[in-house]
């Protein structure tokens, strides 16, 4: 009951499309065993988009798969072990990365980074040579770094396309509506939030101002909710004490977003979401990957969409995001360079 409640929010569009009209997608989870993955292959197992779930890790994953393919779904799941990557990538159109290792209270995204790293580059190399015309989506942090990570990995491998790789920032997205909404006293459908820049502490610009609810949301109250948006993770790890970071939360993001992109895959017109992709935003800057509003459709990224108007302080919390992105943009890059 829970799982078909929680994809109720996912699903609700791809149910438009017959089973004449949804095109088969096979989608790879690779680190599927993990805090996020485990509830993020649940998630994809109820979602009527895909129609075949291949579940990858180093360790659990088969049993994952065993458990979730028991979830009265039409799609087919099967689990790979440590030393089977390249056959649980064999002809995905989607692949999710949430594998890596997770937050504990006291670090940031950058303590994650040596660790990460090499995991996201040794699965994206893995892509390459395997599945090179996958859609990636990749939920590992520290995301500002991982996208250029493989970006910089697919591009010496001679297989980059820029419109099939994507940062997952959607956790942003659904912080800013839940907690706006809070605020205003109103539902979160009506406090959809722009969420721009990256997807880290100072690098996440929620642009309040675009909404109505947002912006009556004035003085100390507007500054407690921008820090909530921008630092919800910490708040997460603190009150599990130890014991994880948002695994949940992210799941639910991740298979939002993973739905929005295979709608697009779809067809469906109008399916427009921020995503950290390359971006030719604020490339003049020396800034090459970018979150903004991103309409997705059959080839992946489809259109790339300006910020808009911006008030006085979301320009301020702009020139914060822009120094520090552009730094862990470099590091990724340096990191692929140096390896």
């Amino acid at each position: 009951m829970l799982a078909h409640s929680a994809v109720r929010a996912l699903s609700a569009n791809s149910r438009a499309f017959s089973s004449s009209v949804a095109r088969q997608t096979k989608v790879a989870v690779l680190g599927a065993g993990g805090g996020i993955g485990q509830p993020l292959s649940l998630l994809l197992k109820t979602d009527p988009l895909v129609t075949s779930l291949s579940l990858y890790d180093i360790r659990g994953a088969p049993g994952v798969a065993a458990d979730v393919s028991h979830v009265d779904a039409h799609s087919e799941v099967n689990g790979y072990p440590a030393d089977k990557l390249d056959e649980a990538l064999d002809g995905v159109q989607v692949v999710v990365i949430p594998a890596g290792v997770p937050r504990k209270p006291g670090m940031t995204r950058d303590d994650l980074f040596n660790t990460n790293a090499s995991i996201v580059r040794d699965l994206a190399a893995a892509i390459g040579r395997v599945a090179p015309t996958a859609h990636i989506l990749v939920i590992s942090n520290p995301v500002n770094s991982t996208v250029p990570i493989v970006a910089s990995t697919l591009q010496k491998a001679g297989v980059y396309n820029p419109a099939r790789l994507f940062g997952v920032t959607t956790l942003d997205v659904v912080r800013a509506a839940r907690f706006t909404a809070g605020i205003a006293g109103v539902k979160p459908a009506d406090t959809p939030i722009t969420v721009v820049g990256g997807h880290s502490g100072a690098t996440i610009v929620p642009l309040l101002s675009q909404n109505a609810h947002g912006k009556a949301i004035t003085g100390d109250i507007y500054k407690a909710l921008v820090h909530r948006i921008q630092f919800g993770g910490d708040e997460v790890v603190k009150a599990k004490d130890g014991a994880g970071s948002a695994t949940l939360s992210m799941a639910y993001a991740g298979a939002k977003f993973t739905n929005s992109l295979l709608r697009g895959l779809n067809g469906e017109k109008g399916v427009i979401t921020p995503t950290f992709v390359e971006s030719p935003l604020y490339k003049d800057q020396g800034i090459d990957f970018f979150s903004s509003n991103v309409e997705l459709g059959v080839n992946g990224v489809e259109k790339i969409y300006p910020l808009g108007p911006l008030s006085a302080e979301e320009e301020k919390l702009m020139e914060a995001c822009l120094p520090e992105l552009k730094k862990n943009i470099e590091k990724g890059k340096a990191f692929v360079e140096s390896s």
